[in-house]
């Protein structure tokens, strides 16, 4: 009977501290990127988010065909991609950040990219395959690191995506700004088709977002989407965020979850 009494009393004590509250400082810690749940749920999980890429590539084949047929450059043709968000997914990445409440890193988003496991956004291998038949080129203009130029290569070809190979792709080295690589491949090729998840992925005049977060840009240059410049939805990150901080560095989680809250319309601003 004692026996039994005791194996009761340490199963109470492993109970208990299975069900003990983690300390407030870990609670706090583990929560600082909650705010991305809804944004990264949505891109898993939500039909709305595949239909988008889905229509977004299916407009950007469209519109390749178009460009091909208008086209009176003797040049060799050309689509530049994006990779993130663009044609590889990387949520799990943002999920594993909710998780475990580890701000970003470049150790810990290089942690990712080595094991080449992203999967491929909807309908992008499809596209650059269709392209690939019409005799169009694909360059990958990415703001991945070159030292990650190794394992990205080695995703892409393991999902099949044509024209992955070195001289196709311009990792950043020094800028994230990608006017110098898009010149670099209009030097030999007409571009029919720029595809990303930021609109300056497609023109430098896209990148000052000072006036009305860049609004106006997008506005004057309407017609070229669709046709020209094919955007992919990302809800996760980008740098359209960077404006609601307005220019300032070092913030807080706290500090940043107020300005993103500041930064919203409400119905009695509109009202006004």
């Amino acid at each position: 009977m004692k026996k039994h009494i005791y194996a009761l009393f340490v199963f109470a004590l492993v109970l208990a501290s299975c069900s003990n509250p983690l300390p407030a400082d870990t609670k706090v810690q583990n929560q600082q990127n909650d705010y991305l749940i809804m944004s990264t749920l949505w891109y898993q999980r939500a039909s709305e988010c595949r239909a988008l890429y889905y229509q977004a590539y299916n407009f950007a084949k469209q519109s390749l065909v178009a460009n091909l047929a208008e086209s009176k450059n003797n040049k060799p043709k050309a689509v530049v991609v994006d990779i993130d968000e663009t044609v590889l997914d990387n949520s799990p990445f943002e999920a594993y950040s909710i998780r475990t409440g580890k701000a970003f890193s470049k150790e810990l988003w290089n942690e990712w990219t080595s094991k080449a496991a992203a999967r491929p956004t909807p309908g992008s291998l499809e596209f650059l395959k269709f392209a690939e038949s019409k005799g169009v080129e694909t360059f990958y203009i990415s703001n991945r690191s070159v030292a990650e130029t190794a394992v990205t290569l080695q995703n892409l070809k393991a999902l099949g995506f044509p024209f992955a190979d070195e001289a196709h792709m311009l990792l950043k080295t020094d800028t994230s700004v990608k006017t110098v690589r898009r010149n670099k491949v209009t030097e030999t090729h007409e571009i029919l088709i720029l595809a990303g998840d930021n609109i300056g992925d497609f023109d430098e005049l896209f990148e000052d977002r000072s006036t009305e977060y860049g609004f106006d840009s997008v506005d004057a240059h309407k017609a070229d989407f669709g046709k020209r410049f094919i955007i992919l939805p990302n809800p996760m990150y980008g740098s359209w965020e960077r404006e609601a901080f307005k220019g300032q560095k070092g913030l807080t989680p706290e500090q940043k979850n107020e300005l993103r809250k500041a930064a919203l319309i409400g119905y009695k601003e509109l009202a006004n």
